[in-house]
């Protein structure tokens, strides 16, 4: 039991260290995700060592201290994701709902048929933007119902998983699709009109996911998050970034575009609000994100019901508000940080030109 014992602690702790190398590989970068699944796994796994650890074995004693260590780390990871944490984002305090904005952002899984199920669920929510991801033309057939009501779109059905469709009750100025590096995957990008005039530039995105069926390396996703993230951070005004990043909250690369873009997390000392997977409990982690920038408070975020996609749809109500700025404390890069936003973009214009 004790060599049980220590080759699962030992396997734990390259699990928590293979993510510290950086490197771009897709086996490397997955380790990014399931932290929270191995923080669990970590705790059963020492109390299980501790019982059975027999203190005068050197080598047990040393992997106990590399368990404790993988363990700590991965706890710290997770823990801005908790109630534990300060909220980045403080909750909203007007109530002028000519400045409020909703959105809502789902990806579809694009075998999924189950149309009726989503448009309930955009009933419910009744957002003023909607965002889906995985949209092919059977998808964008079924969603046209939502025009009624939605009647400025912009739309770039896909049948690689990568299609995307934009509707908004609100006006739309200079609606944009771009193909920041790879012509196979559209971003889009625009402003809206609030109701009290003010407008909010909006950034939509689906990058690859760390997969070989996908892409081997991550260096294409990481690139494409961070020059988004660069075009906002020249931006003081109301901005949002949403969709599926196909990468975690807590992974390095989401720490670099939220830090060089200075865009606030409103998860952060609320939840993990795992969108994915919707089909397995035991392998749940967030994969569809909302940034903002500090022009915002918070007015409610949730995580939608599970309707057939493999992503639950993330809802969230956000406030702009006067003074905001002063309230919040956007993050910021600092010179090594910058550097390496710089180095990761450099890198993905590479890879592809290659």
């Amino acid at each position: 039991m004790r060599i049980v014992l220590v080759l699962l602690a030992l396997l734990l702790v390259i699990a928590t260290a293979l993510p510290l190398l950086r490197f771009d590989q897709w086996w490397i970068r997955v380790f990014d995700f399931p932290r929270g699944q191995i923080t669990v796994a970590g705790i059963v796994l020492l109390a299980l060592y501790l019982y059975f650890w027999n203190p005068h074995r050197v080598y047990e004693s040393v992997v106990l201290g590399l368990l404790v260590l993988a363990l700590g780390y991965q706890i710290v990871k997770i823990f801005p994701y908790t109630v534990l944490m300060p909220k980045q984002v403080l909750a909203a305090e007007s109530d002028s709902d000519d400045a409020n904005f909703s959105l809502l952002v789902a990806n579809v899984l694009i075998d999924n048929r189950e149309s009726q199920a989503f448009l309930e669920i955009v009933r419910d929510y009744d957002p003023d933007v909607i965002l889906t991801v995985e949209t092919d033309d059977w998808w964008e057939e079924a969603l046209r119902p939502l025009e009624d009501t939605y009647p400025h779109t912009l739309k770039k059905p896909l049948n690689n998983t990568y299609g995307m469709l934009v509707f908004s009750r609100l006006e739309m100025v200079d609606p944009e699709i771009r193909f920041i590096l790879k012509v196979s995957i559209p971003s889009m990008h625009m402003q809206v009109v609030l109701p009290s005039g003010d407008r909010v530039f909006i950034h939509f995105v689906h990058p690859d996911p760390p997969n070989p069926q996908y892409a081997k390396e991550t260096t294409e996703r990481d690139a494409e998050l961070l020059i988004v993230g660069r075009e906002v951070e020249k931006r003081d005004r109301p901005t949002i970034v949403a969709g599926d990043f196909n990468d975690v909250a807590w992974s390095y690369t989401t720490t670099l575009f939220q830090k060089a873009s200075g865009l606030l997390d409103p998860r952060v000392g609320r939840g993990m609000y795992s969108s994915y997977n919707a089909r397995n409990p035991l392998l749940r982690w967030p994969l569809d994100h909302v940034f903002h920038s500090d022009h915002f408070k918070l007015v409610r975020m949730e995580r939608g019901p599970a309707w057939g996609s493999d992503h639950f749809p993330i809802f969230i109500e956000l406030s702009l508000e006067p003074g905001a700025e002063a309230d919040q404390e956007e993050p910021d890069a600092n010179r090594a940080e910058g550097e390496q936003v710089d180095k990761k973009i450099a890198d993905g214009k590479q890879k592809t030109d290659e």
